[in-house]
């Protein structure tokens, strides 16, 4: 998933490659801005794209120690 955040921050677009096409998925805001990710890697997990949509802070996000079933990570 490629993801644009448009100049006033408002907008946020998802470009994703489907099985026989691209996909543009597209959310504005009425009020706000979404965070734009100020750290220097290019890649953002699931989790972090959730909660960027979200309007969740990244850089104040802390994960607490969770019960995971062996095998699941």
């Amino acid at each position: 998933v490629f993801i644009f955040i448009g100049k006033r921050g408002d907008q946020i677009r998802l470009l994703q490659w489907d099985q026989d096409g691209f996909a543009l998925y597209i959310k504005r805001l009425e009020r706000g801005t979404f965070e734009r990710p100020r750290s220097s890697k290019s890649l953002l997990s699931s989790r972090e794209l959730g909660l960027l949509l979200q309007g969740v802070r990244l850089e104040s996000v802390r994960y607490r120690k969770r019960y995971m079933a062996a095998g699941r990570q």
